[in-house]
């Protein structure tokens, strides 16, 4: 029963004292330095893929160079605003076994020093202790609770719950029945991904149980994000009626923009499944000629009207997470 869960346990430092409870999901290709720099700084978690650090054959590692870049701009801001520090970062490590590069970035993550890792398509106790050994907290993410259990056996300290609707790799449960289940036994760290594109849908998340809403295709239409203009024209223009479930593009269900799918001649209403032997998460992951801009988008878009920066879109969500919140308290009095 609801009434019988333990009292949940204080956050682990690297995830308290955030402007609001949001973290932005590290992006394939569109999450770079600048975004997450301009995240921290917004009061958010900013969080970038390892795997897109990619250097030339012979040069040294990009991902040592970006590391060293975020930790430097972000103590500079902190010296100069000690009333108002940046968030943590993150860094994002794809666990599926065909990135070859899994364990050199994980050397360089762990001596940087890296605050909070975030860990996708498998679950690895060697990952996790990695994170360990350099004070880092990990959120593994999961699409459903049956995988949730797994990640936190393995060494994970918190989850982040993919629900319907989210951009990139999502499920299909219900943001009420994934929460739900997962709080049934864990009262560590969670967050929720699933169209957490304005205000609302963050103090609804907030709400179900989550501890911050994860919000990704909304940071796409900024003018840090390292993505096309035409792709943050189209997450503008469109809505959740603009995005279709497939397992074409990776061999990994996801959501996608309609419209670039039309782009590349196919037919978004009639894809074909992928062929699961075709999966691909390696440091040599290259997307199909034909599919080069097919874009990833999750179902919230519609509260997306216009491309502006990452400090100007956190104070949006602010501003509407605030108002909501007032409601609330005033319906409740009422």
């Amino acid at each position: 029963m609801a009434e019988d869960r333990p009292q949940a346990p204080q956050l682990p430092h690297h995830l308290r004292g955030l402007r609001i409870p949001l973290i932005g999901s590290p992006l394939f290709i569109i999450s770079n330095p600048d975004l997450v720099i301009a995240q921290c700084k917004a009061g958010i978690i900013g969080a970038f893929p390892a795997l897109n650090a990619r250097e030339a054959e012979g040069e040294p590692p990009l991902l040592e160079a970006w590391l060293k870049r975020i930790t430097e701009e972000l103590d500079r801001h902190n010296q100069a605003n000690p009333d108002h520090p940046a968030a943590p970062y993150a860094v994002n490590q794809i666990v599926h076994r065909s990135n070859a590069r899994l364990e050199r970035d994980l050397e360089i993550c762990a001596r940087w020093k890296v605050p909070v890792w975030i860990t996708s398509l498998g679950a690895r106790p060697e990952v996790n202790e990695a994170a360990h050994s350099c004070g880092g907290v990990v959120l593994h993410d999961v699409i459903n609770n049956h995988f949730a259990r797994k990640a936190i056996e393995k060494g994970a300290d918190g989850l982040i719950a993919v629900a319907a609707g989210a951009g990139g790799h999502a499920g299909q449960l219900s943001p009420f029945a994934l929460i739900r289940e997962i709080r049934e036994w864990f009262q560590g760290p969670l967050a929720l991904s699933g169209a957490i594109s304005c205000g609302e849908a963050l103090l609804a998340a907030r709400a179900m149980g989550a501890d911050f809403g994860y919000a990704g295709s909304p940071f796409i239409a900024t003018h840090e994000a390292n993505a096309d203009a035409a792709y943050k024209q189209m997450i503008v223009e469109s809505t959740a009626n603009d995005i279709v479930y497939s397992s074409l593009f990776t061999g990994v269900w996801g959501n996608y923009l309609k419209q670039s799918v039309r782009n590349a001649g196919l037919d978004p209403d009639d894809l074909p499944t992928a062929d699961q032997s075709t999966m691909n998460f390696g440091a040599d992951r290259q997307k199909p000629k034909a599919w080069k801009e097919i874009w990833g988008s999750g179902q919230g878009i519609g509260a997306i009207k216009e491309v502006t920066s990452a400090a100007a879109l956190v104070d949006r969500i602010e501003a509407e997470y605030r108002r909501a919140e007032a409601r609330l308290a005033q319906g409740l009095r009422a």
